[in-house]
């Protein structure tokens, strides 16, 4: 399954299995961004990405973890 910046709760379980010891509260947006382009999944273009999209990704991500 090929991953868009939108598929946000598939992005943070991605990253949750990918970086198992991180806490996302406290991820820099500039590490969350590298970290979704270099997912394996990751198909979308780079650019497309602002900061509300990373901030759904974190949520999702904090969720994931609780």
């Amino acid at each position: 399954m090929e991953l868009k910046w939108t598929d946000v709760l598939d992005i943070a379980i991605e990253l949750d299995e990918a970086h198992p010891d991180v806490d996302p509260r406290y991820i820099r947006f500039t590490d969350l961004h590298a970290w979704v382009t270099a997912l394996e999944n990751f198909d979308d273009d780079p650019e497309r990405s602002n900061e509300k999209i990373l901030e759904a990704i974190q949520g999702m991500w904090i969720e994931e973890k609780e």
